[in-house]
C-alpha cells in the first residue's frame, strides 16, 4: 500500500494544532494546564468558617476597642456606653501625657529584651547538653521542661512565696553573708520579675534549639570528625548555621510573650503592682478595673497592639510558608 496509516496518537496531536510526541502550542503539556486551571479554581467557601470566626474573634472585638477608646466612658457612663461622650482622640493624648503609659511601655520592652537574650544562652546549653545519648537522657529532659510546663500563677506564687522577706532566698543569701533587702518592692522587683521570667520561659529555647540540633545531618558531623575540626570550629561553622532560623524565631516569640505578661507580674507583685513593674498590661488592667477609666484603658490597649504589631510582622514574615508560587511560569 503506498499509503502510510496514521497513528492515532498522531492524529490527536494534529488536530491540536501540535505534531506527534511534542506537547500543545505554548509548551505546556494538557495535564499541567489542567491542573493550573483546577489549582485558579479552588472552592474558596471553604474559608468561610474561619473567616467568620477570625471576624467575631478578632475583627469585632478590635472595633469595639476603637469605638470606646473615643468615648469617656467610665463606671457612670458604662451602663449606657454607646450613649457617653465622644471626646475623639482625647484618650490617646491623656494616655501618652498624662498617664505612666511611656514609663510601662519602656518598663516592658527592657524586660521583654533582657529576659529574651539572657534566657537564650541558657536554652542552648541545654540543648548541647541533652543532645547526644546518655543514660537517664529522658528523664533529664523531662526535668528540663518542669518550669515551661507549670501555669505561671502556680510560678507567680511559688516565687512570692520565697522572695518574702525572711523567706528561703533570704535566708540562703543570708547563710552566705549577702543582705539584698526587699525582693518585691522597690528597685530589686525589676529584677527579681526578670529572674523569674528567665526561670520559666528557658525551656521554650531550649525545645526550638533542639529540634534544630535534631535536623544536623548526621553525615555532617562524620565530615567535620574527619576533617579535624575541634569542638568550638564544629560548634560555630557547622552547628550554629542550623540553629539560625529556630533562634530568631524563639527570640521573637519570647519577646512577645515577655512584653504581654500579665499573670506572672500580676500574681508576683499584686496590684497596685510597684511602678519598676508596673508593666503595660497591668497598667491597662489597673485603669480599666480599678480607677474605671474604660475609655482611657482601650486607649492604652491600641497603643499596645501598635506597639506589639512591630515584632509581630517580623514573626509573621519568619514563618511564612512557601506556597510554591513563586519562580512558577506565568
Amino acid at each position: 500500500m503506498s499509503q502510510t496509516t496514521v497513528a492515532p496518537e498522531r492524529a490527536a496531536g494534529e488536530q491540536n494544532g501540535s505534531p506527534a510526541g511534542h506537547p500543545p502550542a505554548g509548551g505546556r503539556p494538557a495535564r499541567r494546564r489542567t491542573k493550573t486551571v483546577q489549582e485558579r479554581n479552588r472552592p474558596l467557601w471553604l474559608l468561610l468558617p474561619g473567616g467568620i470566626l477570625m471576624v467575631l474573634v478578632i475583627v469585632v472585638p478590635l472595633i469595639v476597642a476603637v469605638l470606646m477608646s473615643t468615648l469617656d466612658l467610665d463606671q457612670y457612663t458604662l451602663q449606657s456606653w454607646l450613649q457617653a461622650p465622644f471626646i475623639g482622640l482625647q484618650n490617646y493624648v491623656e494616655a501618652v501625657t498624662s498617664s505612666p503609659l511611656l514609663h510601662s511601655i519602656w518598663i516592658s520592652v527592657s524586660f521583654a529584651v533582657i529576659a529574651a537574650v539572657v534566657t537564650l544562652p541558657i536554652g542552648v546549653a541545654a540543648a548541647l547538653a541533652t543532645q547526644n545519648r546518655f543514660r537517664g537522657r529522658g528523664l533529664v529532659r523531662s526535668l528540663f521542661l518542669i518550669p515551661y510546663v507549670l501555669p505561671a500563677f502556680v510560678v507567680g506564687t511559688l516565687w512570692r512565696t520565697m522572695l518574702q522577706p525572711g523567706g528561703v532566698i533570704d535566708s540562703v543569701l543570708s547563710g552566705m553573708g549577702v543582705h539584698t533587702g526587699l525582693w518585691l518592692n522597690g528597685p530589686q522587683s525589676y529584677w527579681s520579675l526578670i529572674i523569674v521570667q528567665i526561670w520559666t520561659s528557658w525551656p521554650f529555647f531550649y525545645l526550638l534549639v533542639l529540634a534544630g540540633l535534631q535536623s544536623v545531618d548526621h553525615e555532617v558531623h562524620e565530615a567535620a570528625a574527619l576533617d579535624g575540626a575541634l569542638w568550638w570550629t564544629k560548634l560555630r561553622y557547622v552547628i550554629f548555621p542550623y540553629l539560625k532560623g529556630p533562634v530568631t524565631l524563639a527570640l521573637i516569640i519570647a519577646f512577645l510573650h515577655n512584653i504581654n505578661a500579665f499573670t506572672l507580674p500580676f500574681v508576683l507583685f499584686g496590684v497596685p503592682a510597684p511602678q519598676d513593674v508596673e508593666v503595660l498590661p497591668v497598667l491597662t488592667y489597673v485603669t480599666s478595673f480599678q480607677s474605671f477609666r474604660f475609655g482611657l484603658s482601650a486607649a492604652m490597649a491600641i497603643l499596645s497592639l501598635v506597639l506589639i504589631a512591630i515584632p509581630l510582622f517580623a514573626y509573621l514574615r519568619a514563618v511564612r510558608l512557601d506556597t510554591g508560587e513563586e519562580g512558577r511560569p506565568a
